[in-house]
């Protein structure tokens, strides 16, 4: 019998699972290899870069770069805990992940993911307060409001985590220890459960319920005011300037919420589909991120100018005195 379909008592007796991944032909590891390492080394670079940035420029101290800081954050963090192992995972014969590693992977993933979610619900309310009540923006996105919605979300992420990772490893694993995917999460982990899933299912939908519908809500109200707003707008500059600075945030939420939604709406039948929606979410959004908050913003190119330009002088600066 393979030692993937070995069967177990419980989740007591289980002390790792294996990580399936994809399902190719052994000469196409190499290939998804080379394409996790390249999109992870970008993930690494931009989201670096743009704490960088937003940590070293005075100009952009304001609540809209802190949080944004605070999403390049979240990015790095979900994408680090599935990536490596995902790569390694290709040259493994193997491919096994300790009971407290896939623990462990479930947790951090799904408290930053969530986090994420809040975090963008929290940055469309302050697109909201900076273009319908501009006047009164200072007052009302305090530096004490900013930090306790950060907290907020991530508190948020956390207790929403803690309830989703202690709910799966309380199912007992005596069907198989092979999940099939690239990473553990709680849906293929429920595949391989012989317990009755009707209660952990419905805790499920329901934090999915009490986590996504709000945060949609928000971001929706949200944007709904601001294009009542930009419409009064008579200086077409001034509409261009705005819809520059929420496209950028529209475009990470969509990217975002459609991989989410997409992926729980496929059957379970569908595993491979399945796959490459986590994939959008846990190292494509994190890699389009700071390249669309970048390329979108003009506080952020200049500040990146600047420094690269530093750069660049001190680097001509070296090799005239060499």
């Amino acid at each position: 019998m393979d030692k993937g379909d070995r069967g177990t008592s419980n989740h007591s007796g289980v002390t790792d699972f294996i990580l399936v991944g994809f399902r190719v032909r052994p000469e196409l590891h190499s290939l998804l290899f080379l394409l996790f390492l390249l999109v992870y080394t970008m993930v690494l670079l931009g989201n670096v870069g743009m704490m960088a940035v937003i940590m070293t420029d005075p100009q952009l101290k304001t609540p809209m770069y802190f949080f944004l800081g605070n999403l390049s954050f979240v990015d790095l963090v979900y994408s680090s805990v599935i990536a490596p192992k995902a790569m390694i995972n290709f040259w493994s014969e193997s491919k096994t992940i300790s009971f407290a590693g896939c623990v462990t992977q479930l947790f951090l993933f799904a408290l930053f993911i969530v986090t994420e979610g809040f975090l963008l619900a929290v940055m469309a309310y302050d697109r909201f307060i900076a273009i319908c009540n501009p006047l009164l923006y200072s007052v009302h996105m305090s530096t004490r409001l900013c930090t306790q919605l950060v907290a907020g979300s991530y508190f948020c992420g956390c207790i929403s985590s803690i309830l989703q990772t202690s709910m799966t490893f309380t199912l007992s694993f005596c069907a198989s220890r092979a999940i099939d995917h690239f990473y553990c999460d709680y849906r293929p982990l429920q595949r391989i459960s012989c317990s009755d899933l009707y209660v952990h299912r419905m805790v499920s939908f329901s934090l999915c319920v009490i986590i996504i519908f709000p945060t949609i809500i928000v971001i929706v109200v949200s944007y709904v005011y601001i294009v009542s707003t930009v419409l009064k707008i008579r200086s077409t500059e001034g509409r261009k300037k705005v819809f520059s600075t929420c496209s950028s945030h529209l475009g990470v939420v969509s990217v975002l919420y459609g991989a989410i939604i997409f992926m729980y709406f496929i059957p379970d039948g569908y595993p491979e589909l399945s796959k490459v929606a986590s994939l959008c979410y846990t190292l494509v959004t994190p890699m389009l991120n700071p390249l669309i908050y970048s390329l979108r913003n003009k506080d952020v190119k200049e500040a990146l100018g600047k420094i690269l330009g530093g750069k660049m002088f001190l680097f001509s600066s070296i090799l005239t005195v060499i």
